[in-house]
């Protein structure tokens, strides 16, 4: 079985075998297809296109298009660029690649636990037949769902894929698209899903040739920290807003992605009524159908939950979910005790934000933000449900966004840790775990690019001046130490060091962490769906213990004790149900004495139509 997503521009075999080239570039007069050995003119059509179908191009044979016969450049559109940003595109025939696992349709969202990965610090090949490799691992382990880092051409050798110019082309870096394809259907093949961070809100600083032919691309109304915004609500807006439709239905149908995480939507400012991201998940919706489980994840700093609203049938009607950072920034505050930046938001009483996370969703539902200098953010979350938060305690960006990318481990007490884990992974939202943390890796997740030297440097420069305001780095000699993100020893420092998990210490976490994922997978997948939404509570027994209860249909209920503090903590009435999860050594003074030790966690479920293990 073959799949192929039929897009309106970029270069396509067509039934006969001809191949057409299509480009719109409203700012050129004329534009041409460069074969290396041949010049052909393309037609000029209305509304700014050009389109040539010829036989003398294949599958497999390299082209550029040549604007007001000037240089050439790599088509927008690229399904590959194997010289990478600024060499040529190659034709791509998607219906060479047959696919095994033809059948495969997904699953279910409550069945969600995801790993994020960054395919060229993964594994020491740093490859998609090296990530192949580990899909067994994975699964031993408990995960679901893989989502990889992005992977659209970037510029140079390296990086963490948010710099990307080519959307539809999937980094030369890491193989070829069949190579990117038998990955995937290795995973499905194995009841793995596979979703894809996508980047819609700005191209990378370098390999963009965009303004070059089609300025319309980009408007000064608004503004990014990256530069130049996308045009989605001004003129020509709708041409600019079908390029990104085109890009998720391109993965989701000619890849197999199971799902698309949207990196900083916030980032993509659009005034218009309906905006891009309401037509986007309309799009995929209506495209895609009700024969697959296809999952729109979105990053949102916003906290917009009307993008989140389930349909009458528990069914996604836009987005099925959001990362959760108030989860992380509450747990990371309550176990690290951090207040800079975005942390201050937190610092107030992070158990509080923690409980309202565990039971409503987001922490910030319109309120206050001190960090924001006082400006109200969220919208109210409490009556969705709670598998729309997708909850993690480190990511890519949680850790390579600090100075020395420092994994969590580094960062809190193993005690206050564990606490966090355990409730962390068994609370009813799909988990996201980052690549080693499992085994505690001791190998850092830095920032990392490959960038030309002019720009090389303002990069290095700027990441050290972010830093200024901290007190750390608050002299220059301090901030010299940063590792330079151009260097190549930054990135190879961050490849996993997979060896370690033979260490005894190592291979604990990884106990741990399988172990809490079979709870979670025995105990509290089959009862995702059972939630009552709007209806959870959370009391706090301490300023470092919380008790939350969760209503499960049929007069069910979830239930967690969680001890973050170091005093022995008096439990007037223990939760209804069997006991199904305790970090406590000795049950006994939980079960008789009615108290929870210091830095434990203990999880109840009561449900009557359910063995319970």
């Amino acid at each position: 079985m073959s799949y192929l997503h039929r897009m309106p521009f970029g270069a396509e075999v067509l039934d006969d075998r001809q191949v057409r080239f299509r480009l719109w570039a409203p700012g050129a007069s004329s534009v041409a297809v460069d074969l290396s050995s041949k010049l052909l003119p393309m037609n000029r059509l209305d509304g700014g296109w050009f389109e040539l179908a010829t036989g003398e191009a294949a599958a497999g044979c390299k082209y550029q298009f040549a604007v007001e016969e000037g240089r050439g450049v790599p088509d927008p559109a690229s399904r590959f660029q194997p010289s990478g940003v600024h060499g040529p595109s190659e034709v791509v025939d998607p219906r060479i690649f047959r696919w095994q696992e033809s059948n495969w349709r997904g699953r279910p969202w409550e069945e969600t636990v995801l790993y994020e990965l960054h395919v060229g610090t993964f594994t020491p090949e740093g490859t998609y037949a090296g990530a192949e490799q580990k899909v067994d691992y994975l699964i031993e382990l408990g995960i679901t769902a893989i989502e990889l880092m992005p992977l659209s051409s970037f510029p140079g050798t390296r990086n963490w894929g948010y710099d990307g110019v080519f959307p539809y082309a999937p980094t030369a870096h890491y193989g070829r698209p069949e190579d990117l394809k038998r990955f995937i259907d290795t995973a499905h093949s194995k009841n793995l899903m596979v979703f894809l961070d996508v980047v819609y809100n700005h191209f990378g600083p370098e390999g963009n040739y965009l303004n070059l032919y089609a300025p319309q691309f980009f408007t000064e109304r608004h503004h990014t920290p990256w530069g130049q915004a996308i045009n989605f609500d001004g003129p020509d807006s709708h041409l600019v807003r079908d390029y990104f439709i085109h890009n998720a239905l391109y993965w989701l149908e000619e890849y197999r992605f199971d799902g698309l995480r949207l990196d900083a939507v916030h980032a993509i400012y659009d005034d218009s009524n309906p905006d891009f991201l309401t037509v986007l998940g309309e799009t995929v919706r209506k495209t895609i159908g009700q024969d697959r489980h296809v999952h729109l994840v979105l990053e949102n700093d916003n906290n917009a939950a009307h993008y989140l609203h389930r349909n009458s049938a528990n069914k996604a009607r836009l987005y099925t979910g959001q990362w959760n950072d108030d989860f992380h920034h509450a747990e990371h505050v309550l176990i690290t005790g951090e207040a800079d930046g975005y942390y201050e938001d937190y610092s107030d009483d992070p158990m509080k934000h923690l409980g309202r996370c565990l039971t409503e969703g987001f922490a910030y539902q319109g309120d206050v933000s001190p960090y924001r200098h006082g400006r109200k953010r969220g919208e109210p979350s409490r009556e969705l449900r709670l598998s729309c938060f997708v909850s993690f305690l480190q990511n890519h960006d949680q850790v390579g966004n600090r100075a020395f990318g420092e994994r969590i481990s580094n960062l809190a007490d193993t005690k206050k840790l564990k606490v966090a884990l355990a409730v962390w992974l068994l609370a009813p939202s799909p988990p996201l775990l980052f690549m080693g943390e499992e085994f505690d890796a001791s190998t850092p997740f830095l920032f990392f690019c490959d960038f030309e030297p002019e720009l090389a440097t303002a990069v290095r420069e700027g990441r050290r001046a972010e830093f200024a305001r901290f007190a750390q780095f608050n002299s220059a000699e301090a901030r010299a130490s940063i590792p330079d993100p151009n260097d190549k020893e930054t990135f190879w420092r961050s490849k996993l060091d997979w060896t370690s998990v033979r260490n005894p210490t190592h291979a604990h976490w990884l106990r741990l962490y399988t172990d809490l994922l079979d709870c979670r997978r025995v105990n509290i997948v089959p009862h995702m769906n059972d939630v009552q939404p709007g209806k959870a509570s959370y009391k706090k027994l301490a300023e470092r213990a919380i008790s939350v209860v969760w209503p499960l249909e049929a007069n069910g209920r979830l239930a967690l004790l969680a001890n973050f503090g170091d005093a022995l903590l008096p439990v007037t009435e223990l939760p209804a149900g069997s006991l199904i999860y305790t970090t406590a050594a000795d049950c006994t003074a939980l079960r008789e004495n009615k108290s929870l030790p210091p830095y434990s966690v203990a999880w109840f479920l009561k449900y009557e139509h359910a063995d319970v293990v």
